[in-house]
């Protein structure tokens, strides 16, 4: 889906989801994860945390058109993110690092490094930040902070993410549940308040 001019997020199943988590479990997430396309002011294609849908050969078709030879750059917001990324990789022969209207947020104690597209006032964020039941933004179940070596807190979290709320956001489109596509910056606030 087209979200703005260069921009595109998609949505396909991941192979890890399984059915019927405990609410707030670490395996609490909807089935199709979100993966965005954006094409930078100097053309090259930037994919973040990529998931091949279940019809690869459409999708591929799809990528090949806006990649059409120029240079391509996979970025994945948490390590586990890793998804489709090879696919991408081999595909396009795409590096790891990311054109300069493209800025990395790494938010090292949380283990993630979110994207901020500042020409289309857009958030990219892992897990941290992930969309609300019934819309809006929330972020993570408190179970998916069991995976980093300090022990952090939501209140850690929010102290660590409070710097994205000086940002000018108008959409934030998230990894799991629906993005937020306008009034990102009144989203992300409800999120961390």
């Amino acid at each position: 889906m087209q979200i703005a001019p260069r921009l595109w997020r998609w949505t396909a199943p991941h192979p890890e989801w399984e059915a019927g988590a405990e609410p707030e479990s670490p395996g609490d997430w909807p089935q199709l994860v979100g993966s965005v396309l954006f094409e930078s002011s100097d053309g090259a294609a930037v994919f973040v945390d990529p998931q091949l849908p279940l019809d690869p050969a459409v999708f591929w078709a799809w990528a090949d058109e806006r990649v059409h030879g120029k240079p391509a750059f996979v970025v994945t917001t948490l390590e586990w993110h890793d998804r489709s990324r090879d696919a991408f990789v081999e595909r396009y022969a795409a590096a790891g690092a990311a054109p300069g209207d493209v800025e990395l947020l790494p938010f090292v104690a949380l283990g993630e490094t979110m994207v901020w597209l500042p020409a289309q006032r857009t958030l990219v964020p892992g897990d941290r930040i992930v969309g609300a039941r019934g819309g809006g933004l929330r972020m993570c179940p408190v179970s998916w902070l069991r995976c980093l070596p300090e022990k952090t807190t939501l209140a850690d979290m929010r102290a660590q993410l409070e710097p994205l709320l000086a940002l000018p956001v108008e959409r934030v489109l998230v990894s799991h549940g629906e993005p937020v596509l306008s009034g990102g910056a009144h989203a992300l606030a409800r999120a961390l308040s």
